[in-house]
């Protein structure tokens, strides 16, 4: 743990983070910058706007892109300090272009360096770096925990599917229902999301400095630019299954709209499992969930005997971290003054962060899941203790049978009254019904009031 860190997902969390640490940390960012600077210097190669590169000099290219933590020094010094010759960029793209230029200045492709960064802005290298930064986050970390996540529930479900459970609506004894199809309930929402996901492209524009190629065509009227610009998108889209495409039409930056549309996706299935924490949490608290402990664990400073629900508290807190991070990149990133302002650049810069709480969140659910355990006795006495849960299926069967005002002589039966098993079949016994009505309340039991609780828990939906 590092205790100077500012900042928990370095400190505290850090040894959870390593799939997202790999392919969203500034390390990630810059080789993705270097990736995109070495494709167009490729592409422009095949405009034969230079001489064409050989198979070694695109080996050169490649090596280039893999980039040592040496490297990653070198990049650093050339924009705050200074590096051999150069003196600091203070401008970090312009740094990735200088330590290329280095990289390369001593191989047989020092004559054609020019062609590096050729007609770009930064912001073509940075909104095509992350498009690849946001991808390869979802890919690679956000994902597989949320489709775990998913699998668990169902498990969960399937496993709980005859798991008798009082539902409560506004905090109130309401009707049966099975701990397997609320859990299904959340499996499913989760899963809505998850596909959504996954259909989920990110944008990226390419088009110089207020994406009109102004430059480029200056320098090549002839060549369709937008066609070499699409060819980009090709190449981000190597080896990965979420879609990189690019935008048509924009100003310096991206509009950026696939941006809010992949974190609102995120914040929904965000607010599932939200919703799902504090369900448990209520169910922990009813002493219907138990918790498996672990030797030595300790849940209260001062009360030995605790053992609390902190996966599941945890998880909430850090999704309302990751959940208001991704609403002010919603409402922010796609807007910019004009053709663009700078007030973008800082906030892109921590969209890694609510990606890290996020995975937090999710790592802390599935902990949690791993660890509880259902009280089916227990369940099955709190729901027995409630008989007037069946006033439902009474007035229900009554008015089936043409029962008058069926509706209003079970409420007033019941409402605000301790109802027991007996005294509902006292007034059973007392209803001017025929034998046939008769029998069929008289075999109502919480139990068996279920529907099709069961069938839909275990994904049987017909």
């Amino acid at each position: 743990m590092n205790i100077p860190a500012l900042c928990p997902l370095d400190g505290r969390y850090s040894g959870r983070l390593g799939a997202l640490r790999s392919v969203m940390s500034e390390a990630a960012f810059t080789a993705y910058r270097v990736r995109v600077e070495c494709a167009w210097f490729e592409i422009l190669s095949e405009l034969k706007l230079f001489k064409p590169l050989t198979k070694e000099e695109r080996g050169l290219l490649a090596q280039a892109c893999e980039l040592s933590a040496a490297d990653l020094d070198h990049i650093r010094a050339l924009e705050f300090d200074g590096y051999l010759h150069i003196p600091p960029t203070r401008h970090d793209v312009k740094a990735v272009e200088y330590f290329l230029r280095l990289r390369l200045g001593k191989t047989s492709l020092k004559d054609r360096l020019q062609w590096l960064h050729f007609a770009l802005t930064s912001e073509d290298v940075n909104s095509a770096a992350y498009a690849l930064l946001l991808t390869q986050g979802v890919e690679k970390a956000l994902l597989p925990a949320l489709e775990n996540l998913q699998k668990e529930l169902s498990k969960l479900a399937r496993k709980e599917a005859r798991s008798v459970l009082l539902a409560r609506t506004h905090g109130q004894p309401a009707v049966p229902t099975t701990f397997g199809k609320e859990m299904r309930v959340f499996a499913n929402r989760l899963a809505r999301q998850i596909a959504q996901l996954k259909r989920q492209e990110i944008t990226f524009k390419f088009g110089g400095a207020v994406g009109n190629f102004n430059a480029h065509y200056a320098a090549f009227p002839q060549v369709r630019w937008p066609r070499a610009a699409a060819k980009m998108a090709a190449v981000l889209n190597r080896g990965h299954k979420m879609k990189i495409s690019l935008t048509p039409v924009s100003t310096q930056v991206d509009p950026r709209d696939s941006y809010a549309e992949l974190f609102d996706n995120l914040r929904r299935a965000d607010v599932a499992l939200l919703d799902l924490c504090r369900d448990m949490w209520q169910y922990i608290s009813a002493g219907l969930v138990h918790q498996k402990t672990a030797a030595g664990e300790v849940g209260s400073s001062t009360m030995p005997q605790k053992v609390n629900p902190i996966d599941f508290e945890n998880a909430e807190g850090n999704l309302q971290l990751a959940d208001a991070l991704f609403g002010l990149f919603s409402c922010k990133l796609p807007v910019s003054r004009l053709q663009r302002d700078l007030s973008d650049s800082t906030v892109l810069r921590n969209m890694a962060v609510a990606f890290g709480y996020a995975l937090v969140a999710y790592q802390s659910v599935l902990k949690g899941l791993g660890k509880i355990s259902f009280d089916r006795a227990a369940a099955r006495q709190e729901l027995c203790a409630h008989p007037e849960v069946l006033a439902e299926a009474v007035q229900t069967l009554l008015r089936a049978a043409g029962y008058p005002h069926a509706y209003e002589t079970l409420r007033d039966f019941t409402r605000g009254r301790a109802v027991t098993a007996s005294l509902l079949q006292q007034f059973i016994a007392g209803l001017p019904v025929d034998a046939a009505t008769r029998s069929k309340l008289q075999a109502l039991c919480p139990e068996n009031y279920l529907g099709r609780a069961r069938e839909l828990a275990e994904e049987k939906y017909d």
